[in-house]
């Protein structure tokens, strides 16, 4: 059985077509495509593919604005690392479903919808294990199902403090697992994931939280249980962690990394800021994914990605909102697209001669690298992929009139982003219309009390 819907304008892997025909089937799986029918629109605004959000820490929006305040002499993201462990160590299991909840709904409201869930709060407040060990995971499961996003679930393994295998300190007990600890996690996640629709995937936290010894047994065993798994991983974010790990093994990480893992398509470098030349090719020619959170990179003081040189050499890229601190597809590519211009000193970096529109470059891009960082079919309007996708409201004011390519920019650059948004829909089925989830009031509560309780409890 087939559902299907037409759309006056779509953004298709090959540009903007007219009258678009989509039809799907009851797994929400696109299976036919077809550009200039003659029957009438049932969507009149522009339709986009929706955008997975290829990094996230879910917990971390509930802390979303309480940093900005100067605590050192010299802030910096060792900082804010600092007093985000302390808020983790107080989250219950029902408080980080309330605000998983609330930010999915947030997502899929502002166009993601899908996310990777970079998972590593495992354990209770004291480092114990829950009598359920996966307590936290099915947490946020529900709360991914709830609101209807697409999830790829990525349990973290987390054993050191830095390089050398340094023990970890006493903030991070809630994030450290054995490996064998892991891999039995794994085996219980993977048919409770498949049920639902979601992917299973391991994200090893950084080179400085995983020794290699542990890094090459997790991957043996991720791949005895689904050797197309995805993998995920925290690399060269921060100048530090480049010299730490220069200081460790006398190479930098990502060079490390490609010399001593077998990294390939199924890996998300996330972040991967600092590289040099030769990184920057070795790493685009193994087909990873760079995971690029151009706000969080912001935020945190991070760096700019050197997205000429990552597109020079062939490399793939999608975006992720990573602590939430901007909960906005959109602004994402902005942020890129912005911090490009102001370290080139050029405008409209992200565009080429096969596609000159920079939002459409943008968003293609987007879907493309994130579909593969999240290791499912999301990748764009075409036969094979889900129904995942947004409508714009063409009668906004910042997009009515324009012609249809110029109403994506104007969306992207020009309106509040969230508020051209008209209707969202994940795997055939609806779950923004006219701008708002169906859980909106319900969600947003959930997540201010959780908020709430969490800085009341706080010392």
């Amino acid at each position: 059985m087939t559902a299907s819907t037409v759309a006056s304008h779509a953004l298709l892997p090959t540009g903007w077509h007219k009258n678009v025909r989509l039809e799907w089937n009851d797994n929400g799986q696109l299976t036919h495509v077809e550009p200039n029918t003659t029957a009438s629109a049932a969507i009149q605004g522009p339709v986009i593919p929706g955008t997975p959000n290829l990094h996230s820490h879910a917990f971390q929006r509930a802390i979303a604005g309480l940093t900005e305040y100067r605590g050192e002499a010299s802030d910096s993201f060792w900082s804010w690392r600092t007093l985000m462990y302390r808020f983790a160590l107080r989250l219950d299991p029902a408080q980080l479903e309330a605000i998983a909840l609330g930010l999915y709904v947030e997502m899929l409201e502002a166009g993601y919808t899908s996310v990777c869930e970079f998972h590593y709060v495992h354990h209770q407040g004291d480092g114990r294990p829950y009598a359920d060990d996966a307590e936290l995971a099915h947490a946020l499961m529900r709360a991914a199902q709830r609101a209807g996003i697409g999830l790829t679930l990525l349990p973290v393994l987390y054993q050191t403090s830095g390089f050398g295998a340094k023990p970890p300190s006493d903030g991070q007990r809630r994030f450290i697992r054995s490996t064998e600890s892991m891999l039995r996690l794994l085996e219980r996640l993977k048919p409770l994931c498949d049920a639902q629709g979601a992917r299973l995937g391991l994200a090893p936290h950084s080179l400085r939280a995983v020794p290699p010894d542990a890094l090459r047994d997790a991957l043996a065993g991720l791949d005895a249980i689904d050797p197309t798994a995805p993998v995920h991983i925290h690399i060269a974010e921060q100048t530090q962690e480049v010299d730490d790990c220069v200081a460790w093994s006398g190479q930098r990480p990502v060079a490390w990394l490609i010399d001593h893992a077998p990294v390939d398509a199924r890996w998300c470098l996330v972040h991967a800021t600092h590289m040099d030349a030769d990184e920057y090719r070795r790493a685009a020619v193994s087909g990873a994914v760079a995971g690029l959170c151009p706000t969080t990179e912001a935020n945190l003081g991070d760096g700019i990605f050197d997205l000429p040189a990552w597109r020079a050499a062939g490399g793939v890229w999608g975006i992720g909102s990573d602590s939430h601190i901007c909960v906005n597809a959109a602004e994402e590519l902005l942020m890129l697209e912005y911090s490009q211009r102001l370290a080139t000193r050029q405008r409209n970096v992200a565009a080429d001669a096969s596609q000159p529109n920079v939002a459409s470059a943008m968003t293609l891009a987007a879907a493309q690298g994130g579909a593969q960082a999240s290791g499912r079919a999301v990748g764009g309007l075409a036969v094979g992929q889900q129904a995942d996708f947004t409508v714009l409201d063409a009668t906004h004011p910042a997009l009515a009139g324009l012609d249809v390519p110029d109403m994506l920019s104007s969306h992207v650059f020009a309106s509040h982003r969230t508020s051209a948004i008209d209707a969202v829909w994940v795997a055939g089925q609806p779950r923004v219309q006219a701008g708002r989830h169906p859980l909106h009031d319900s969600a947003s509560a959930g997540f201010v009390a959780a908020r709430r309780q969490l800085l009341q409890d706080s010392p």
